[in-house]
């Protein structure tokens, strides 16, 4: 891992770099460049709570005289230590096992940046990271086997096409949620599993066939009784699951990517991997976005990591344009690609010498929503990571679902041209320098209630966009916060019949350097009509925090409606449920708290981002803890049901 950095940092540059670490930015490009992620898991043991996961019940390695510490301080330091904000601190990288740090460094995401390092040398690496031998590192052991009256799939209770890649819309209809909003008052935690030594879950719950199913850090896949907890069957890939799992009714299988840019496909029954197919050539390419299943193909939404590369003066930024991918479900072949950025072209060179390559970026972070009835796909555009910028970052794009042929494109926020090199202040930023106003929410295609169609967009800019899914025309917009690098709109919107509802992330201290209007801050929930993009409530975010570390009222995580409700997930760690109609709040969980998993550990959640709760036959699925960006760490799944 040689530094992404200079060797030294002005004065004046490295306290802000490192107050940007510090903050971090929880949606950087809205969809979670999980740079934290880049180097896996941590062990488990039975732990008091997620602060307590860089321990082991192992032998410890003694820091001052490992032999990784010079390793680590002339390759890693000037990175981890505060010169990019995207590298996750030495806290962070003491809570990932030491397996998946070797194996990040030998043939994971970072096997460039350690090449010139020998085999022997990357376990020492890993070794004074977690502070613990190699040789005596053991996986944690698998959970409890469900019992033979248990382990069967329910095949008479189909997938119900709703949630991340089938219907965007987030909404859950009382057939499937069998939760009145009488009962939501009622909910009580049923059982809480810990995710083996993780510090984040971030994985979208998807329930089918009566089974909960669910990714995690590590890259092990669960299918779990809903009801007791036990496991059906476990599969572990190679790298972390980030998207949401999603439920193929006709074919029984699941589909998912990972951080390292594959999609898999898994049977669902046994958990077998069918196949595998990394999504893009470029070294930085990873999905953040769950893939979407409709017209026969599967659709996969490909971002990247190279905005971070561009923190090292001498890199050539930039090479990664974003695009979407359509595949063949049964194969993993590859049917057609659609790009979002031009082809970069040599652009000239920064003062330092070092060429520039544009147009580049414009990622997909969302998943794109796909309408049989026009036999459209629509998706939105991250910003562009080098000069020049061009029309495709900030932007929704209407292509035809079977060619992938580009129908439309409508820019939201033009010359937004950004990189990590912005925030160090070296001459690979972009002379737009910004503003990062991702589109990074999916899409929603609403009737609305004058009985027309609108297509709904959120953006990190604290706007929501509606426009006309034929033409793409702009029929009305309207702020709901100050946005920024860190506000707005992140993960998703949810909606129910003509009212589309819409989380704002804004924080108090967005650490990007830039100035807002503290009087548009908008965190919290905001109700919108679709047709219009009239306010019709306002629920702003408590602030609970009381000073509490990496703590924040906004809700960067994706929303979910069900009749007369909303559960939204805050980076504070509070779970809400908001009436539909007012805002009131009906029901609250603070998932910070520790709780007694199902196999007698004890775990506890942290800052909620990036899934939504999953409702299903009166369990409410929720996942908490994003210990990233400087952010609260944590690793629960919970299951809630009404007491009764």
């Amino acid at each position: 891992m040689p530094s992404l950095i200079p060797a030294r940092l002005s004065e004046a540059r490295l306290p802000l770099a490192r107050r940007l670490l510090a903050l971090c930015l929880p949606a950087l490009a809205a969809g979670g460049l999980a740079t934290a992620s880049l180097l896996g898991a941590a062990p488990a043991k039975r732990i008091a709570s997620t602060d307590d996961l860089q321990s082991f019940d192992t032998p410890r390695i003694d820091p001052a005289t490992a032999p990784g510490r010079p390793l680590f301080e002339q390759h890693c330091a000037m990175c981890h230590m505060g010169g990019v904000a995207k590298a996750p601190s030495p806290a962070f990288l003491a809570m990932v096992a030491p397996d998946s740090i070797v194996a990040a460094l030998t043939d994971g995401v970072m096997r460039n940046q350690a090449a010139m390092l020998s085999p022997a040398e990357k376990i020492q690496v890993a070794e004074y990271i977690t502070r613990t031998p190699y040789a005596a590192y053991r996986r944690p052991a698998p959970p409890a086997q469900c019992s033979a009256d248990r382990a069967a799939l329910d095949l008479t209770d189909p997938p119900a096409a709703i949630g991340w890649g089938l219907d965007n819309r987030r909404f859950v209809p009382a057939a499937t949620a069998q939760l009145p909003v009488a009962a939501v008052p009622k909910l009580k935690l049923k059982w809480a599993f810990a995710y083996p030594a993780a510090n984040r879950a971030r994985s979208q719950p998807t329930l089918a066939w009566g089974t909960l199913f669910v990714g995690s850090q590590d890259g092990t896949v669960y299918a779990f009784d809903p009801d007791s907890g036990c496991t059906r069957w476990t599969t572990r890939i190679s790298a972390e699951v980030r998207t949401a799992i999603v439920a193929d009714a006709a074919t029984k299988r699941l589909y998912f990517g990972d951080l390292l840019g594959k999609v898999h496909a898994l049977d669902a029954l046994t958990g077998r991997e069918l196949w595998a197919e990394r999504m893009s050539d470029h070294p930085d390419a990873t999905i953040t976005g769950t893939p979407t299943l409709g017209g026969g193909l599967l659709y996969v939404p490909v971002s990247s990591l190279e905005v971070v590369q561009a923190a090292d003066p001498a890199y050539a930024c930039c090479t990664f344009r974003g695009s979407v991918v359509a595949l063949d479900p049964a194969t993993g072949r590859e049917v057609w690609r659609a790009w979002t950025a031009g082809e970069p072209r040599p652009q000239g060179k920064t003062a330092a010498g070092t060429a520039i390559l544009g147009p580049s970026g414009s990622p997909v972070w969302n998943s794109p929503t796909f309408d049989a009835a026009s036999g459209r796909l629509y998706f939105g555009s991250g910003e562009n990571y080098s000069s020049p910028a061009d029309g495709s970052s900030d932007a929704i794009f209407a292509l035809e679902a079977k060619t992938g042929r580009l129908l439309w494109r409508t820019q939201l926020t033009s010359r937004d041209a950004w990189n990590v090199g912005c925030m160090v202040g070296n001459d690979s930023c972009p002379v737009e320098n910004g503003p990062d106003y991702d589109v990074a929410a999916s899409p929603l295609l609403i009737t609305g209630d004058n009985g027309q169609p609108v297509l709904v967009a959120g953006q990190k800019s604290g706007q929501a966009w509606g426009l006309d899914p034929a033409t793409g025309q702009i029929r009305w917009r309207t702020r709901l916060g100050h946005g920024g690098t860190q506000g707005g709109v992140h993960f998703g919107m949810a909606a129910e019949g003509g009212t589309v509802f819409v989380p704002i992330n804004d924080m108090a201290d967005t650490g990007d350097a830039r100035v807002y209007d503290v009087k548009q801050r908008g965190a919290g929930l905001h109700a919108l009509d679709a047709a219009t993009g009239k306010v019709k409530w306002f629920a702003r975010a408590p602030d609970a925090c009381r000073g509490i570390k990496f703590c924040d009222p906004g809700i960067s995580a994706a929303v979910t409606a069900i009749p007369g409700a909303v559960f939204a997930g805050h980076l504070d760690g509070m779970l809400r449920a908001y009436d539909s109609r007012s805002g009131r709040v009906l029901w609250q969980v603070d998932t910070k708290r520790p709780m007694t998993t199902i196999d007698g550990r004890t775990t506890k959640g942290g800052s909620m981002s990036g899934p939504g709760a999953a409702v299903w036959k009166g369990k409410v699925v929720v996942n908490s803890g994003y210990g990233m960006y400087s952010h609260m760490a944590g690793n629960a799944l919970m299951v809630f049901e009404p007491a009764r």
